[in-house]
Formats: structure tokens, sequence, C-alpha cells
């Protein structure tokens, strides 16, 4: 069938015909579809969780994704921004959520700050657009760069085997597997074909997990256990707790997971080549917020849009929201079938190990990408960047550091992420908004790092 658009409507209104719509879904739910899973694997394997609870995670992830895209590209009144917008769980929160875990909070915990957070995301959503300049590149591209260096040591773990106590922790068989699946993923992000360059993150994780499966080091035993077809139980995992201490730090992964939307919606605004205003990015916040009240219900996670699929527009040129609508559409039928998060809670952990290595490192080169769009000269960005990744970092690099602090101190700063986050917000208002005092000349630190650029350039020339 041919595209019509209409003359006087948005090119995100056009209908492609159910053919195609149902093939550009397709392409989208695959581009996105090894990231949307990594967070509940993530979370399940730091809970602890059987392989049937975690194959319950995913699907629960997959079927809110579902939901959330639907709302966000078709819309309901006062929610959704009407766009191109694919919806996922938010990997922003994993090293806040990990924090908790091992506090003893678990996923009820979780939960609660999901809820709670994301109830408050709601209530500033109409306001976010307008207070989103305390969150410049420098606030934005600390934090992203964080989130990815606070997990490099759970990718760490998992490329070791992921349980301590295994006699064949950190054994060459758990690693070389590992690296055979990080291999994979350089070769494959190396295909000429790009859709094979795309999906190599999910291709890596297939050919690694037959690896091990022909040296009999994974288990699909318990794939077969429960049903094939269900509907995500409510409270699965148990009530939600409220916790102030874990609401707060997940709050900052809220704001984070609003300022990242944002930046989705205005930039697959440009894509498409339609008017964006304060209204319809309320409209889409509104739909991320929603969504993410609603998914720790079922058992998932805060959503946000998915910024690979807003490449994917761009790369395309196919602009219409219903064929992303359809992408809601399959996850929905995904997150019905259990026995399909079963399949993928068997996967090796050394083989999520192996991919995660080039996951998590993508959020590092994200975030430092951001942080290129930085003005650092004759400015106080420089010390901004300086101090908030390292704070950030000091909980990574020594764990134990906060113990000895109040519990709901220990929660908020022993998140890598919530620590960059809290001081590079702060250091951003006081130097940059705040300007009594300031001074006209940059620190010493900036000054200094000038010295090292300028004395790196004439060593190149």
């Amino acid at each position: 069938m041919s595209s019509t658009a209409l003359p006087n409507h948005r090119p995100e209104d056009e209908k492609l015909g159910f053919g195609r719509t149902l093939l550009y879904g397709l392409q989208h739910m695959l581009t996105m579809y090894g990231s949307l899973i990594a967070t509940p694997l993530v979370i399940a394997g730091a809970a602890g969780l059987s392989p049937a609870e975690s194959g319950s995670l995913i699907t629960a992830s997959l079927l809110m994704g579902g939901i959330a895209t639907l709302i966000q590209s078709l819309g309901l009144p006062f929610f959704g921004s009407q766009l191109p917008l694919v919806q996922g769980v938010s990997f922003a929160g994993v090293a806040t959520m990990i924090v908790i875990i091992n506090g003893g909070g678990g996923l009820p915990e979780i939960f609660g700050a999901v809820i709670a957070a994301s109830a408050i995301g709601l209530v500033v959503a109409p306001f976010f657009a307008q207070v989103v300049r305390f969150f410049p590149p420098v606030v934005t591209g600390t934090v992203i760069t964080t989130i990815g260096l606070t997990l490099m040591p759970v990718a760490a773990n998992w490329a070791m085997g992921g349980n301590s106590g295994s006699t064949d922790y950190g054994s060459v068989d758990n690693i070389g597997l590992a690296g055979f699946t990080l291999l994979i993923v350089l070769l494959l992000s190396k295909a000429g074909a790009g859709i094979i360059s795309r999906l190599s993150i999910l291709l890596a994780m297939v050919l690694g997990t037959i690896v091990a499966l022909i040296l009999g080091k994974t288990d699909f035993s318990g794939v077969g256990d429960g049903p094939a077809f269900a509907f995500p139980m409510p409270f699965a995992f148990g009530a939600p707790v409220f916790d102030v201490a874990s609401i707060i730090a997940m709050l900052i992964v809220v704001l984070v997971t609003l300022t990242e939307t944002t930046a989705d919606i205005l930039a697959v605004g440009q894509i498409v080549d339609t008017k964006i205003d304060r209204k319809r990015i309320a409209d889409g916040l509104r739909a991320d917020m929603a969504s993410s009240i609603i998914s720790p219900i079922f058992g998932s996670f805060t959503q946000t849009a998915f910024a690979q699929n807003v490449g994917l527009v761009a790369i395309t040129g196919i602009k219409s929201r219903y064929a992303v609508a359809a992408s809601g559409g399959l996850l929905v039928v995904l997150g019905l079938l259990p026995i399909l998060g079963r399949v993928v809670a068997a996967v090796p952990t050394p083989v999520i190990g192996g991919a995660a290595v080039v996951l998590f490192g993508t959020i590092v080169a994200a975030g430092i990408r951001t942080l290129s769009k930085v003005d650092y000269s004759n400015s106080m960005n420089f010390i901004v960047v300086a101090a908030s990744i390292g704070f950030g970092m000091i909980p990574i690099v020594a764990p134990g550091f906060y113990d000895q602090f109040p519990g709901w101190f220990a929660i908020i700063f022993g998140s890598g992420i919530s620590s960059a986050a809290i001081l590079a917000i702060a250091l951003n208002i006081l130097f940059n908004h705040v300007k009594f005092g300031t001074p006209s000349n940059p620190s010493v630190a900036a000054k200094g790092a000038e010295h090292l650029a300028m004395d790196h350039n004439n060593e190149t020339h």
C-alpha cells in the first residue's frame, strides 16, 4: 500500500499501510530489545532471583515498555507527545537500585521508591521545561558518564561468573566466555549490514549462549517451568515499601530521566521537522512519569525514551509515529509470553558480562560526547565536571566509604550517580547561576587543564 500524508498534517502523522508499519515497528523493537532487557537482567542478578522470577521481571519490562510506547506515540489527553519515540526501562536507575538491594531493601523498596519518585515527577513535569536550564550538558554529561563508570564493576563481576561464592568464579572459562561475547560484539559492529551492526549486542549474546550450551555452562531445563502465556500479576514480588532515603535517591534518577526524555523529544522533533512547544514536552514527560508509576505494580521500573531509536528515525527517514506504535504493540505481545522471559533469564552470566562491557562503556561514551559540548574556556565548568565525577567515584572505588554514616545518607550518597548528580547540580547553580563571588578568571584546576591541553597540542604539531 502507498503512504498517505494529508497536506496539512504533521510529518509524524503519516500512515504507511499495515505491512510497512508492522515491518518498521519490528525494526524499532529489535533495535532497542537488547537495551530493554538489560535492566531487568541486572536487577535480577543483583537480587539473586531464580530463572522463573527473572523471566517475570523481563516480561513485565517488555509489557510496560510496550504500553508506555503506545501512550507516548499515540497519545491520550495530557499524556504523550505523539512523536515517534520508543519507550522502555531506563538504565539510569540501575546503580541506585543495586545500592538499595545491597542495603537490604530488596525489590519491594525499589518499587516503592520508583512509584513515589515518579509521582513527584508527574507533578513537576509541566514545570520541567522551564527549569531544564539547570540541567545543561555540564550536568547531564557528568551524570551520564558517571552512570556508565559506576556500572563497570557490575560488568566485571558478571564476566567472572556473577557469584563470588561459586567454585568457578573468576575462572579462565568464565572470563574466556565473556571475552568471546565481547569479541563477537566488536566484529558484528564492524559488519557492513546496518541491521546486523545495530543488533550486535543481541546477536553476540545468542552466539555466546550457544557456545556456553556446547561447553555445558548453561542450563535451559527450567524454561518449561510455568505457563507459556500469562499476564503479569500485580505486586508479584510483594507490596511496595516506601523508604524516604530510597525515594530521594530515586528522585535524582527521575530528574535525569526527565532531562533525557526532554532532550529526545527535542531531537526527534528536529529530525521529523515538526513543531515542539512546552505543552508537547510536558505531555511527553507526563507519559513517562505515568508509565513509571504503573510499571512497579507489574514488576518493572522507570520508563524513558530510547535514544537509539531516535537515531533510527534519522537513519531510516521513517517519521511515522504509527510505526513506533506498532513496535509498542509487539512489545505488549512479548510481555504476555513469560516463557520468552525464562529463555532470556537462562543466558549465562559471563555472556551478559561480555556484552555489558560494551553496553556500559557506550553509556560512558555518550556522557563524554555530551561533555564535549561544554564550554570550558574561562568558566568554572571544568571544576564542576572534575569534582562531581570524582565525588561519584568514591562509593565505587571504596564501597564501605559511608558505612559509618546514617542509613538514609548511605543510600543516597552510596550511589555514584546520586552523588555525582547532587554535586553537579549544586555546583552548576553555584558557579554558573549565582554570579556573586565567581572569579573572572578560571579556577586553578581549569587553568591547569588549559596548560595541559596546550602542551598536548604543541606536542602533536
